[in-house]
């Protein structure tokens, strides 16, 4: 029969899975969040041009 894994390993490994989760996502979700916030810019500043000529 296999061996059996205590509760404190899996745990840890479930830790070391988020972390490692976050850590490799964390830059491409900061670019994705600067790019639609210059996106957003990008078309606030067209409506904001409009205003300022009405």
């Amino acid at each position: 029969m296999y061996p059996r894994i205590s509760l404190p390993p899996i745990f840890l490994a479930a830790v070391l899975g988020v972390a490692g989760g976050f850590y490799i996502y964390k830059p491409i979700l900061e670019q994705y969040h600067k790019n639609q916030n210059k996106l957003k810019e990008n078309l606030q500043a067209p409506e904001e041009l409009q205003e300022k000529k009405g």
